[in-house]
Formats: C-alpha cells, structure tokens, sequence
C-alpha cells in the first residue's frame, strides 16, 4: 500500500481520467489538493470524501497529513514531479511510500502548441527562486530555455530584465492558464512583452535568435572605464589569473572589493554563471560603469553596493566564500579584519600586490589572522610593473563536540 496517490490533471473543467485512478479514487477517503483542483475532479469523489486544502504555507497542510493513518490522495496540475508538490511531499516525508499519475507539465503544453523540439529545451524556474537561475543559463547562451515564472518575475518583469543587460537575441512564447478552457498563448518580442500583461499562471520559452560571441579573458580597451584613468583596470594577464586563483568553479557568493570598471566582477560571472556576486565601490561614477559594462558583454546579476566600504552594515549581506580585493583605500590591515569576520571557513581571498609595503601589509594581516597562504604568482604584463597575486585561505576552526 502507498501512502501518498499524487494525480497529475489539466486545467480544464472536463477532466477525463483513466480507469486505474477512477478506481483508486472510488476506493479512498482523504484527497488533497487546491480548491481549483477540487472543483475540477469533484464528479469523482465518493459521498465519503474528505477533503484537505494545500495551503501555503505548507506546514499546516503537512501536519494534517500526519494526522491520518490510511492513503491520502493528491491532485495536482499538470506532472507532480515537475517542480510541483511530489517533490515537497518526497522532501517532507522521504520515509512514504508515493504513486504518481502524471499529465503533461506546463512548458510541455506550451512547447506542443508551437512543435518545438522540447526534448532540447533547458528549464528553470523562478517561481520563488533567484533570477540567477535564469541568468546563468542566458550566460551560457541555452538556444532554448523553458521558464516558470511567478506574480512577480512575469513574462514583463523577464523581458525587461534579459533587455537591461543586453540580451536582444531572444524571442518569447509566452502561455497563460495553460491546458484549459481561457488558454492564451503568443509568440512576441521581448520589446512587445514588457510592455504586455499576462493572465496567471502562465510559463514562458526562450527561443534564441543569434548568438553572443564570448572572449574568455576581455581586452582592457573594451571596457567603459574611469575618465582619464585608463590604468584603474585589472589588466588581463592579471584579472584571469586572479580568477584562476579565486576557484569558481566551487564557489557560491564572490565579494569584488573595490571593483571599480567591474572588469574581475563581470569576467567571473561570464567564467562561473552559478556564481552569485555582490561588487563594492565608494566611487559615485563607478556605479554607471557596472552597468554599462554588464549590459555591453550580457553579464547580469551582479549587485552593486556604493558606499564607503567602512561604512557598510556587512552583518546585512550574505556571507561569501570568495573574496577579491581590488581596492582598500590605504587601509588594508583594517579591511582584512573586516573580511575575515564574514569570510565563510574555508573562503578565500585573492589579493594583487604592486609596492613591497602593501605586500608586506597583507602578509602581516594574514599572520595576524592565522590564515594560510596557498598559492601565489608572479606576473608582469606588458610594461606595467609586476604583480604578486596571493591567495589566502581561512582556516575551518574545529568545534568541540559535546
């Protein structure tokens, strides 16, 4: 016996089942589900039903189930498994035994109603989620992406984004209330859509047009940079292997302090799209570079603080395990302590070093803090003067088991 019949259905008002689930449904007492869902199968509930709502939060629902002591039936849109409640209820109760009848999922609709190839589509959902689950992909240039939206990332908010930084080269196919009798879909431009509502909920497909060309390791000279300061840029040779020193691939939140142009900041987040990155800058002017700079080579999702690093409540920003300091405004020690006070265990901070005094700064900050120096390099580009790139780790300090 299962614990848990999760039944995957259109949204249409004729709802027509097979004779396995008509059967299964005749045969039990508990169903849970939406009110809509309820109105939708209700021809098949047994005089005996009881019904209960899922209701978010989930909490409240998940306590109800606990309570019953036979099978409880679930009916849910489209497939259950799909980003849907099968995968909260295999999260909530992992030791339960689950069947699930599935329907076709929204994207699956949307892809069949225009004869799109799906099986090559790449999906992401935003529903709740952060945009960097969508940006990473636009990052990797996906030809076809599938996108759960929700009332606030809609189809509008999406394309207006995906224009902000750049990203012209897509058309959208946007569906609404998918599967059922106010079906609405169109394929528009992302121009049309921000300034186009659409009813929820609805799904949407990213079907590219053109490619970006991408250059791993980006030449100074095509930056926007600082009027007059053509030399306040991390030189190639020098931003590459920094990244190199950084180790994205296994990281989650990069702190670029001190950015500047954005240059580290943008080569990193095209390098490592997964990558969530916060960039400090006290300059006013920088803060219009970050932006024309994301939107010249499509790097969005980088956060711009702007303030006086010192200033800064960093107790309010989540905790990185990545570090590059770019700038410390001649207080390196000082700013060191504050890194290292929210640097995860295990982080690491890279750091560039010109004069034999800063170097000798950021060794003595290191010592004094305990951490490890794990790699360094020395480098010259053109004839700029050389550079030793540190990497520093902070060391896991053991916690005694009680």
């Amino acid at each position: 016996m299962f614990d848990f019949y999760i039944i995957g259905i259109p949204d249409r008002m004729e709802v027509s089942l097979s004779s396995e689930v008509k059967e299964l449904m005749k045969n039990h007492r508990y169903f849970s589900g939406g009110k809509r869902h309820r109105d939708l199968v209700i021809s098949y509930l047994p005089e005996h039903a009881e019904w209960i709502d899922i209701i978010v939060p989930l909490e409240g629902t998940f306590q109800a189930y606990e309570k019953i002591e036979e099978p409880i039936v679930v009916i849910a849109s489209g497939d259950p498994l799909f980003f849907g409640i099968g995968n909260t209820i295999k999260r909530r109760f992992p030791e339960a035994k689950m069947k699930v009848f599935s329907y076709f999922n929204s994207l699956q609709l949307l892809a069949q109603e225009f004869q799109l190839a799906y099986g090559e589509m790449t999906i992401c959902t935003l529903t709740g989620r952060d945009w960097v689950n969508l940006d990473q992909e636009l990052i990797r240039g996906k030809k076809c992406i599938g996108v759960l939206t929700d009332k606030k990332k809609t189809p509008s908010s999406i394309s207006q984004r995906m224009l902000d930084a750049g990203f012209d080269n897509y058309r959208m196919i946007v569906g609404s209330k998918l599967g059922g009798e106010e079906q609405v879909c169109a394929e528009i431009s992302l121009q049309e859509a921000v300034d186009t509502d659409f009813a929820h909920p609805n799904c949407l497909i990213l079907v590219q047009q053109k490619e970006i060309k991408r250059t791993l390791g980006i030449h100074e000279g095509d930056f926007y940079i600082l009027e007059g300061r053509p030399r306040m840029i991390t030189k190639r040779s020098i931003r590459l292997n920094s990244i190199s020193f950084l180790d994205l691939q296994n990281a989650k939140h990069l702190w670029d302090v001190g950015y500047c142009t954005g240059s580290v900041s943008i080569e990193a987040k095209q390098f490592a799209p997964h990558l969530k990155v916060t960039a400090f800058e006290r300059r006013e002017e920088s803060k219009e570079l970050l932006k024309l700079n994301q939107r010249k080579f499509c790097v969005p999702g980088i956060e711009g603080i702007h303030d006086d690093f010192f200033h800064i409540d960093l107790a309010k920003i989540e905790r990185p395990d990545r570090i590059f300091i770019g700038g410390h405004g001649g207080k390196l020690k000082e700013m060191m302590q504050k890194l290292y006070a929210v640097l995860l265990d295990d982080g690491l901070i890279v750091f560039n070093t010109v004069s034999e005094a800063t170097k000798k700064d950021f060794l003595q900050a290191v010592e004094e803090l305990k951490m490890e120096i794990t790699d360094q390099m020395s480098i010259q580009q053109d004839d700029f003067n050389p550079i030793v790139i540190f990497q520093a780790r902070k060391k896991a300090i053991a916690k005694n088991n009680k």
